[in-house]
């Protein structure tokens, strides 16, 4: 379904990423976890067109995308869930919900998405006359979760949907994105923190997991092969044998 192939990115004289390779088959949840400013929201970015690689190519569903405009993306079914959300703060919880039907295929399934993400987040429900600003940390990531969904995508890249959570509400957002993934939603998740993730409640069950360091991918597989890798288990789970 998404095929990254040898990707390159620059600023200017910095290189970003270096000769990212990834695939993430139809249905599948992949998880994408590396340090801060090792690449993994500028992967994102590449892939949902707010940057456009130097080198390489991106396929969604067989068709080259890597240079289409974000919104040409959002059109064939691909959807960006960025880590700092995006919201419209003075805007209530319905308008930010409208707002992400805006392409023709979503308008027409308007009613059936809200009722859709009103299952899922009861509480944005209950808020929905609120303004998204008076909304707490874990209600306005639901919020962001939401509105993607109201886009009616296929594939779902969602940047960090842990950051700054409490415990507990980590562990309702992952396991509402693994409810999402269960409805037949590819997704694929960057997290910094990949035992967090692991860690969830036993809420998240990932086809495979990619770690970058220094723009690289530098391990792809199972959960099994990420258990026996002693690289990852000292530095990232915190664990030795």
């Amino acid at each position: 379904m998404l095929e990254v192939e040898r990707i390159d990115m620059f600023y200017e004289e910095y290189q970003a990423l270096k000769e990212i390779s990834l695939e993430v088959k139809e249905g599948e949840l992949a998880i994408l976890f590396g340090p801060n400013g090792h690449g993994k929201s500028t992967l994102l970015k590449s892939v949902c067109g707010l940057l456009t690689p130097q080198a390489g190519h991106i396929r969604f569903n067989g068709e080259i995308i890597s240079g289409l405009g974000t919104h040409e993306i959002v059109k064939r079914g691909l959807v960006y869930i960025a880590e700092d959300k995006h919201l419209f703060p003075e805007m209530t919880v319905e308008e930010n919900l409208k707002i992400g039907a805006y392409n023709t295929t979503a308008r027409r399934k308007k009613d059936e998405h809200f009722a859709y993400v009103y299952g899922l987040f009861p509480r944005l429900l209950e808020r929905r006359k609120r303004l998204a600003s008076t909304l707490s940390g874990g209600e306005a990531r639901m919020l962001a979760l939401g509105r993607g969904l109201m886009s009616s995508p296929s594939f779902l890249a969602i940047d960090e949907p842990s950051f700054g959570l409490s415990p507990l509400m980590r562990t309702e957002v992952f396991r509402t994105i693994s409810e999402i993934n269960k409805n037949h939603m590819t997704i694929l998740l960057v997290e910094q923190s990949v035992a967090e993730a692991l860690e969830s409640g036993g809420t998240l069950s990932f086809d495979m997991i990619y770690l970058i360091e220094n723009g690289q991918i530098v391990f792809e597989g199972s959960k099994e092969d990420l258990v026996r890798n002693d690289h990852i288990k000292e530095v990232f789970l915190g664990t030795t044998d």
